[in-house]
Protein backbone atom coordinates (compact mmCIF):
# COMPACT_ATOMS: atom_id res chain seq x y z
CA UNK A 1 0.00 0.00 0.00
CA UNK A 2 0.85 3.90 -0.67
CA UNK A 3 0.17 6.43 1.82
CA UNK A 4 -1.60 9.11 -0.28
CA UNK A 5 -2.03 12.60 1.22
CA UNK A 6 -5.35 14.72 -0.33
CA UNK A 7 -6.08 18.62 -0.31
CA UNK A 8 -7.67 20.84 -1.67
CA UNK A 9 -11.37 20.85 -0.71
CA UNK A 10 -13.98 23.43 0.05
CA UNK A 11 -16.84 26.14 -1.26
CA UNK A 12 -16.35 27.13 -4.87
CA UNK A 13 -18.95 29.03 -6.29
CA UNK A 14 -20.93 27.57 -9.83
CA UNK A 15 -18.75 28.55 -12.63
CA UNK A 16 -15.20 28.89 -10.97
CA UNK A 17 -12.53 26.73 -10.25
CA UNK A 18 -10.50 24.29 -8.29
CA UNK A 19 -7.60 22.01 -7.95
CA UNK A 20 -7.54 19.11 -5.94
CA UNK A 21 -3.60 17.27 -5.00
CA UNK A 22 -3.07 14.15 -4.33
CA UNK A 23 0.58 13.13 -3.04
CA UNK A 24 2.09 9.56 -3.16
CA UNK A 25 5.30 10.65 -1.28
CA UNK A 26 8.19 8.35 -2.17
CA UNK A 27 6.35 6.14 -3.86
CA UNK A 28 6.42 4.21 -7.39
CA UNK A 29 2.94 4.00 -8.62
CA UNK A 30 1.69 2.64 -11.96
CA UNK A 31 -2.12 3.79 -11.79
CA UNK A 32 -3.63 7.13 -10.81
CA UNK A 33 -7.25 7.97 -10.32
CA UNK A 34 -9.81 10.46 -8.77
CA UNK A 35 -13.30 8.94 -7.84
CA UNK A 36 -15.95 11.07 -6.58
CA UNK A 37 -19.39 10.00 -4.75
CA UNK A 38 -21.85 12.39 -4.80
CA UNK A 39 -24.57 13.39 -2.11
CA UNK A 40 -26.73 12.21 -4.86
CA UNK A 41 -25.08 8.66 -5.00
CA UNK A 42 -24.67 8.18 -1.17
CA UNK A 43 -28.65 8.62 -0.56
CA UNK A 44 -29.24 5.77 -2.99
CA UNK A 45 -26.47 3.74 -1.60
CA UNK A 46 -24.28 3.62 -5.04
CA UNK A 47 -20.43 3.22 -4.86
CA UNK A 48 -17.96 6.55 -5.88
CA UNK A 49 -17.38 6.91 -9.79
CA UNK A 50 -13.94 6.93 -11.36
CA UNK A 51 -13.90 10.23 -13.20
CA UNK A 52 -10.34 10.45 -14.27
CA UNK A 53 -7.63 7.44 -14.88
CA UNK A 54 -3.82 8.61 -15.12
CA UNK A 55 -1.16 5.60 -16.63
CA UNK A 56 2.24 6.55 -15.15
CA UNK A 57 3.55 4.19 -17.31
CA UNK A 58 2.85 5.61 -21.10
CA UNK A 59 0.92 8.76 -19.71
CA UNK A 60 -2.62 8.24 -20.88
CA UNK A 61 -4.98 9.97 -18.99
CA UNK A 62 -8.76 8.99 -19.48
CA UNK A 63 -11.55 11.68 -18.62
CA UNK A 64 -15.28 10.71 -18.27
CA UNK A 65 -17.95 12.24 -19.88
CA UNK A 66 -19.15 14.04 -17.02
CA UNK A 67 -16.23 16.40 -16.58
CA UNK A 68 -14.29 16.00 -19.71
CA UNK A 69 -13.53 19.17 -21.25
CA UNK A 70 -13.70 20.84 -17.86
CA UNK A 71 -11.33 18.97 -15.93
CA UNK A 72 -7.37 18.21 -16.16
CA UNK A 73 -5.32 16.29 -14.50
CA UNK A 74 -1.09 16.74 -14.26
CA UNK A 75 1.62 15.66 -12.79
CA UNK A 76 5.09 16.33 -11.47
CA UNK A 77 7.88 14.82 -13.13
CA UNK A 78 8.42 12.40 -10.17
CA UNK A 79 4.87 11.72 -11.56
CA UNK A 80 3.74 10.98 -7.41
CA UNK A 81 1.82 13.75 -7.44
CA UNK A 82 -1.41 14.22 -9.14
CA UNK A 83 -3.02 17.71 -9.37
CA UNK A 84 -6.82 17.64 -11.10
CA UNK A 85 -7.49 21.04 -12.00
CA UNK A 86 -11.55 21.83 -11.95
CA UNK A 87 -13.05 23.98 -14.29
CA UNK A 88 -16.47 25.57 -14.98
CA UNK A 89 -17.76 23.83 -11.96
CA UNK A 90 -21.86 23.30 -11.09
CA UNK A 91 -23.62 22.36 -8.56
CA UNK A 92 -23.52 18.70 -9.56
CA UNK A 93 -19.94 18.56 -9.31
CA UNK A 94 -20.49 18.61 -5.87
CA UNK A 95 -18.75 15.70 -3.92
CA UNK A 96 -16.55 13.46 -1.82
CA UNK A 97 -13.67 13.16 -4.02
CA UNK A 98 -10.96 10.56 -3.34
CA UNK A 99 -8.17 9.64 -5.07
CA UNK A 100 -6.46 6.31 -5.46
CA UNK A 101 -3.07 4.72 -6.24
CA UNK A 102 -1.67 1.39 -7.15
CA UNK A 103 1.65 -0.32 -7.36
CA UNK A 104 0.97 -3.36 -9.55
CA UNK A 105 0.08 -2.85 -13.30
CA UNK A 106 -3.70 -2.72 -13.80
CA UNK A 107 -6.34 -2.01 -16.68
CA UNK A 108 -5.25 2.07 -16.19
CA UNK A 109 -8.57 3.40 -18.46
CA UNK A 110 -12.22 4.38 -17.62
CA UNK A 111 -14.20 2.56 -16.78
CA UNK A 112 -12.00 1.76 -13.47
CA UNK A 113 -13.35 0.32 -10.52
CA UNK A 114 -12.59 1.40 -6.66
CA UNK A 115 -11.72 -2.56 -6.00
CA UNK A 116 -8.79 -2.45 -8.55
CA UNK A 117 -6.79 -0.22 -5.98
CA UNK A 118 -5.24 -0.87 -2.44
CA UNK A 119 -4.20 2.75 -1.65
CA UNK A 120 -6.35 5.68 -0.68
CA UNK A 121 -6.42 8.99 0.28
CA UNK A 122 -8.70 10.62 3.08
CA UNK A 123 -11.43 12.23 0.99
CA UNK A 124 -11.93 15.81 0.71
CA UNK A 125 -15.28 17.85 -0.02
CA UNK A 126 -15.91 19.68 -2.78
CA UNK A 127 -19.12 22.11 -2.77
CA UNK A 128 -20.28 23.94 -5.94
CA UNK A 129 -22.46 26.83 -4.38
CA UNK A 130 -23.73 30.01 -4.57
Amino acid sequence: QVRLVESGGGLVQPGGSHILTCEAPGATVSCMAWFRRTPEDERRGKEREGIVSYDTGDGTIDYDDSVKGRFRVYTTNAKNILYLEMGSLKPEDTAMYSCAAETKRIACRLPIWGDNFSSWGQGTRVTVSS
